[in-house]
């Protein structure tokens, strides 16, 4: 007879040592290095994802070893499955919407009147503006960079500007949008992690988000105007070839509007995105049926039968144009679920080999001694951002960059005397801003998908990302703007102590 495995309660369960901690890291480390070596940008692809996989397993064998049961490393893995389920179908919504957008005319359309309209001197200013515009209307950086960014990149080919740069625009624009609007859910988890009143958090943050986003844009306009001249691009041609594929009208803009109303009516933003995905699929035969017959081309299948397969297909597999000009068929030609699903499997790995890191206490163990030996304001602020980028990096995923932090330093900020919406900005700043910049993080993995813009060609130039973060510590370090509470006070009590005085 077989004796059944002991109950965990019952087991002992080893502290793990600096090494266990450091052997994962490590591994990540030198297998990232190698991918990147061997395979350059294109590691992402699928040697970064392997690296990620093969690290959770080490991960999994340390706390084995310190004591874990299977059963648990197995429990810890479906939490981090269940902590990515509205990324995954807000990335399958995204490439669903870019194949039906373009098939209905309405990213052809945002094309069409964007050349005529923008001028590649304030090209990458423009950009920032509207993005941070339109985040800010519906509290998501990822829409907005999936949706207005896709056509801005797409555009920016077109006019004859770099790629890259605007990306970086986009995705400045993005974040600055998505910190400062009260839809944003990582801007409301925030809040709630660090236990402060939502418009307080808000308002601390724009110390660091306004002044960052005034110097991005300055850059970007210095960018446009004293920057290499663009390339000389003759857009007549690529303005008539849209013009004969596609009814440029602003009925194909019907898609954009919905998707904006439903976000500022608080819609989930994969729900939002699905149902615009829809719509457009629907209208494409009403305002597109020339291209929406080009894009299945066969004469086998007759109407209405042949507008369901081409709807099933964009929102499956994208959408296809052959209009004989490079950059305009790699703007038309993208989209579909199955585009995203490379990205998915680096957001699985990260995010699995952050749970376990978290869950096997071997994050812990790393992170007590820098809080430690952060004595003063400024290197305690230092220490939270630098913290939660590391994450970002490690772990790959912006919650698990939020979530960790907040708890670990939370108590310390309330023992220092300092108050809640220090700490929640100082996430923001760490946590949030700098998850587009890593690679094989879920929101860089997502930013370069959607964008077709590899995350270290963009990442220069995302400019508002790395000073924002600058910032926050540059405000600890100097004592701007960090507000005080009588120490080990709650929050709660705080707001009801300063209302008492004011009366």
């Amino acid at each position: 007879m077989v004796d059944a495995p002991e109950p965990e309660s019952r087991r002992q369960i080893r502290e793990p040592s600096y090494l266990d901690a450091l052997i994962p890291l490590i591994t990540l480390v030198v297998l990232i290095g190698g991918a990147v070596l061997l395979f350059g940008i294109d590691a992402v692809d699928g040697p970064i994802p392997v690296a990620l996989i093969v690290c959770s397993m080490i991960t999994g064998i340390i706390g084995l070893k310190n004591g874990y049961t299977w059963d648990h490393i197995q429990r810890s893995g479906k939490m981090a499955f269940e902590s990515i389920v509205t990324p995954v179908f807000i990335l399958l919504a995204v490439g669903a919407l870019i194949g039906t957008w373009n098939m209905s005319g309405t990213i052809p359309t945002l094309a069409f009147y964007g050349i005529k309209l923008l001028e590649p001197s304030y090209f990458y200013a423009a950009s920032v503006v509207v993005c941070a515009v339109i985040a800010m209307s519906i509290g998501s950086s990822w829409t907005t960079a999936g949706t207005i960014g896709v056509g801005l990149v797409g555009l920016a080919g077109l006019v004859g500007v770099s790629p890259a740069i605007t990306a970086g625009a986009v995705i400045s624009g993005a974040y600055v949008g998505d910190k400062l609007s009260p839809l944003s859910e990582t801007t409301v988890l925030t809040s709630q992690l660090a236990e402060v009143n939502l418009y307080t958090h808000l308002k601390a943050q724009a110390w660091t988000s306004v002044p960052a986003f005034l110097l991005a844009l300055v850059v970007f306009a210095v960018l446009g105007f004293a920057g290499p001249p663009p390339v000389a691009v003759d857009t007549g041609s690529e303005l008539l070839m849209l013009d004969q594929l596609f009814r440029i009208s602003v009925w194909t803009l019907i898609p954009l509007v919905l998707l904006v109303v439903l976000s500022v009516r608080k819609v989930p933003a994969s729900l939002a995105i699905m149902i615009s995905a829809l719509a457009a699929g629907i209208l494409a035969p009403l305002l597109q049926p020339e291209a929406v017959a080009r894009f299945i081309n066969d004469e086998s299948v007759t109407p209405p039968a042949l507008y369901i397969k081409a709807i099933w297909y964009a929102l499956g597999n994208g959408f296809q144009a052959n209009s004989g000009i490079p950059v305009l068929d790699q703007l038309l030609s993208r989209g579909g679920m199955d585009s995203m699903l490379k990205t998915l499997w680096i957001i699985i790995g990260a995010v699995t080999f952050g749970t376990l890191l978290d869950e096997l206490k071997l994050l812990k163990k790393l992170i007590d001694p820098i809080l430690n030996r952060a004595k003063s304001t400024g290197r305690l602020v230092a220490s939270l951002i630098a913290t939660a980028f590391s994450l970002n990096v490690i772990a790959g995923d912006q919650y698990i960059a939020l979530v960790l932090p907040s708890r670990m330093f939370r108590m310390e900020f309330k023992r220092r005397g300092l108050a809640p919406q220090n700490l929640s900005r100082a996430c923001a700043d760490g946590g949030t801003v700098t998850s587009p910049l890593v690679p094989w993080n879920s929101c860089g993995a997502y930013m370069a998908a959607v964008l077709g813009v590899p995350t270290l060609a963009y990442l220069p130039f995302a400019i508002f990302n790395y000073v924002s973060p600058l910032l926050s510590i540059l405000w600890g370090i100097t004592g701007f703007k960090i507000d005080r509470v009588a120490p080990n006070e709650h929050p709660i009590e705080a707001e009801v102590a300063r209302g008492t005085k004011a009366q």
